[in-house]
């Protein structure tokens, strides 16, 4: 959230971002799961992460459930041509891969990021690399010439041209950086390097900066594009991140405490800019919204109509209301976030309080314990949105109901937490 000029950072530029932001509804106080499969199953989904089975992003735990069904298929029911360029991260065994879950056009890395790979199933292409990747485009291998954001950039581009004026389309631009390892063209580099330490802290900052502005000129090539092919009025363009901050933290935090992996209010807090000329006024909006609202607000302006089991699976609001009206009514709502990543092969329950959060509107408990200890503290985040001050002793009434509300989660969401839990996988991956 802090990695933006518009949020107040002293140093990164982004005016793209920032126009982008100018002109879009924005949630002020949207969340996210702490890392980045997690995130991008609920996105996908409509519901928490862990009943996707996906508790950690490696070790097959990042695999999304084969029973959840994917915006990109409803979508698809509604008439829609998909395409995701960039990361997919949520199983690179064909099976789970996007072309099997409702994606018709494929242009993706393997793994959680260029060139990684863990034992299990989960491997990019063997020595793959930021500059010239080898990417798998609709289920075969390609060489690709350039650096990778400028690749998906230019790949999600040539397809929106492509289908343009035949059906509506769904692109979804999943660029793998900012992410290590920090490989970026020197001439971003340079940008920040005289404006940080040179030790190695601000040596990848520096770097980190560099593969963000890199997205922000990626951005503006994409605006243009919109714009030059009479689509700009026409197109919903959403921008967000998947999980908090890393390397910019050292910089700029907006104020919050923890980052990514975290389970406090810097390490959930993401953009979230609903740009549509037309149809929604640019405003803040400081309702609590979350990742799994996307889904069920992307099926209603399609006009797509939910089967009962979809419905059932979805958990999230649409967000309509509050993009129409940003001041609309809001109901308060529970928000669980739980860091996952328990050892594999190892009893879920025994970890239950591993870097937990529950939030309301105003409230946030919070147990940060790497031993599974139950110790909670309270944020009264209407007052201390920076979470310095534990008022748990205070408010022993608010405890009791956020506790009991994890509770009442946990049981619902561990028999399908535990799905990729079972099983051997081979050593690496194919």
């Amino acid at each position: 959230y802090g990695d933006l000029g518009r949020h107040g950072n002293p140093i990164l530029k982004t005016p793209n971002l920032d126009k982008l932001h100018d002109e879009s509804v924005r949630f002020l106080d949207f969340h996210v799961s702490p890392t980045c499969a997690p995130t991008r199953s609920a996105l996908l989904s409509g519901r928490h992460d862990f009943k996707n089975g996906v508790t950690h992003t490696i070790l097959e735990r990042e695999r999304m459930s084969l029973q959840t069904t994917t915006i990109a298929q409803v979508l698809k029911s509604a008439g829609y041509t998909t395409g995701i360029f960039g990361k997919w991260h949520l199983g690179d065994e064909s099976a789970y891969r996007p072309s099997q879950r409702g994606f018709d056009e494929t242009f993706i890395h393997g793994c959680g990021g260029i060139g990684q790979t863990y034992p299990g199933t989960c491997g990019d292409a063997p020595g793959n690399s930021y500059f010239n990747p080898v990417i798998l485009h609709n289920e075969k291998f390609e060489a690709t010439r350039g650096y990778c954001t400028d690749v998906f950039f230019s790949q999600a581009m040539t397809w929106i041209k492509a289908v343009k004026g035949s059906r509506p389309f769904f692109a979804y631009i999943t660029p793998n950086a900012p992410h290590a390892p920090l490989d970026v063209p020197e001439e971003y580099e340079k940008i920040y390097a005289s404006k940080l330490p040179q030790d190695r802290a601000g040596k990848n900052t520096g770097k980190f900066f560099g593969m963000i502005h890199n997205i922000d000129e990626n951005v503006g090539r994409l605006m243009a594009l919109l714009k030059e092919q009479g689509l700009d009025r026409d197109t919903l363009v959403i921008f967000m991140n998947d999980n908090g901050g890393t390397e910019g933290v050292r910089v700029w935090n907006a104020g919050m405490r923890g980052m990514k992996n975290t389970p406090y209010i810097g390490g959930t807090r993401a953009m979230s800019f609903w740009r549509w000329p037309g149809k929604f006024s640019p405003a803040p909006v400081g309702a609590m919204t979350v990742h799994i609202d996307v889904f069920p607000t992307l099926a209603e302006i399609a006009g797509a109509k939910l089967t009962p089991s979809v419905k059932t699976q979805v958990e999230g609001r649409s967000l309509l209301p509050l993009l129409r009206k940003p001041a609309a009514i809001w109901p308060d709502r529970i928000f669980v976030r739980h860091i996952g990543r328990w050892p594999k092969g190892t009893d879920p329950n025994e970890y239950k309080y591993l870097q937990v959060g529950v939030r309301s509107s105003r409230w946030h408990l919070v147990n940060d314990s790497k031993e599974n200890v139950k110790r909670w503290a309270l944020y009264d985040l209407a007052n201390d949105p920076g979470e310095t001050t534990d008022v748990a002793a205070g408010h022993p009434d608010i405890v009791r109901k956020l506790d009991a509300e994890y509770d009442k989660w946990w049981a619902e969401v561990l028999p399908l937490a535990v799905e990729n839990e079972q099983g051997t996988a081979p050593r690496l991956a194919p």
